[in-house]
């Protein structure tokens, strides 16, 4: 567990405030159950899954209400027991601000468990494929964002160096991840145990940045409680964009993933803190994915903090339980202030992918400024992580020569905001 590492760099990136205080003098509390889950059928990365209840059915916490057959999908679960009473159009967290079908759940109160999935204590007797199963039939998917199905991450070639897990949560405003390393650290360890068997690889790297020692030190003191010598901890220097895992990956090896590839073409695979948890719960104790910790903070919020809330709780119950708004409340933004993505309406129900409900209030967010003429100074080629000229991307853009803004690599962009 001892920093032997060399860290590395990656190009470009800024120090920002990071506004993680606000939510994070509290612990993580509970939400509570809504009147009315409303589950979107596409809350991941490929095809949306289909329903396989019907309306006036009976449901139980945790039980499938809707399966993927596609090999990029994901199933979807009940967030609570309660009865189907729609499947219909509904607002999603999307920046479209378009409808998506939904499951409509009305709960019961009596969130009464499913027990499909009996819990696996002896993971280590079972293959790789049966455990990807379990993980690919719990609905599990990477909760730092990009909502890949995880079970496909997983399943790469042997030879892999080594399982990076993404602890760095570098967007400004969000804390998440850092609550769930401070409080739930145990459940952590267990996941990236599970996923070290199902990828047949003997190292992972935990990769946390040095501005959280409450963080570091709880995952410490797991890693010493398990005695795995396979898991190594390390305190990264703090800076945006380090959480993405091109970046994170750079700052740990010093290689790069080739533009046109994945991490795992160079011996990595990156996962989040939250989805090892949630592997964890799938495996060892039978528990789909039916709840993340969301953050939910800005000036715009009465009682800024961590939540763990189930699918489909719309956003509106979540804010009411962190006091409301404030008088001075002028935005929603799911995610964080630099990639967050900003909602016409807190109608939409809390996803697979929300991480965080971010009030911006008139305080610290001031109205965007007008857009000015490039003046080509190349501040922006200076600070962009992907070594990028957006100058130049921009300029063949706005002519609509989108031929040559591609052959600049317009694709590597990771819309950062830098």
């Amino acid at each position: 567990m001892a920093e032997t590492l060399t860290l590395w760099s990656f190009p470009g990136g800024v120090e920002l405030d990071p506004h993680k205080a606000e939510s994070t003098g509290s612990p993580i509390r509970i939400a509570d159950i809504p009147r009315r889950l409303y589950l979107p059928l596409a809350q991941h990365a490929g095809e949306p899954a289909s329903p396989v209840v019907a309306v006036g059915d009976r449901v139980l916490r945790g039980q499938p209400i809707a399966q993927s057959g596609a090999y990029i999908g994901s199933n979807i679960h009940a967030s609570s027991s309660g009865t189907v009473v729609a499947l219909d159009e509904c607002y999603v967290p999307h920046l479209s601000g378009m409808t998506a079908p939904c499951l409509v759940i009305e709960t019961d109160g009596k969130d009464e468990p499913w027990d499909g999935y009996e819990p696996i204590t002896n993971y280590r007797t079972l293959n790789s494929a049966a455990l990807r199963s379990r993980i690919r039939d719990a609905g599990i998917v990477g909760l730092g964002g990009a909502v890949f199905p995880t079970a496909v991450k997983m399943n790469v070639a042997v030879g892999l160096e080594a399982l990076v897990l993404n602890g760095a949560e570098c967007e400004p405003w969000i804390a998440c991840d850092e609550m769930m390393m401070r409080e739930r650290a145990a459940e952590i360890i267990a996941g990236v145990q599970v996923m070290l068997h199902v990828m047949e690889v003997f190292r992972c790297i935990i990769a946390v940045e040095d501005s959280k020692p409450e963080a570091y030190d709880a995952l410490a003191a797991a890693i010493q409680r398990v005695d795995d010598p396979r898991i190594e901890l390390v305190a990264v220097p703090t800076r945006y964009p380090e959480g993405g895992e091109r970046q994170l990956i750079q700052v740990l090896s010093g290689r790069e993933v080739p533009y046109d590839g994945i991490p795992a073409d160079i011996g990595f695979v990156c996962q989040n803190v939250q989805t090892a948890a949630a592997v964890a719960r799938a495996v060892i104790y039978g528990e789909p994915a039916i709840s993340r910790i969301v953050t939910v903070t800005g000036d715009g919020v009465a009682e800024p903090g961590n939540l763990e809330v189930r699918y489909g709780t719309p956003m509106r119950e979540v804010i009411d339980q962190c006091g409301g708004y404030t008088e001075g409340a002028t935005r929603l933004i799911m995610g964080g202030a630099m990639m967050g993505v900003p909602l016409a309406t807190d109608d939409g129900p809390v996803v697979k992918a929300t991480n965080c409900l971010l009030v911006a209030g008139e305080a610290v967010f001031q109205p965007r400024a007008p857009e000015m003429p490039c003046i080509r100074c190349g501040d922006c080629a200076t600070v962009c992580p992907a070594t990028l000229l957006p100058q130049q991307l921009y300029w063949h853009a706005k002519s609509d020569s989108f031929d040559r803004a591609e052959s600049l690599n317009l694709f590597d962009c990771i819309e950062c905001g830098c």
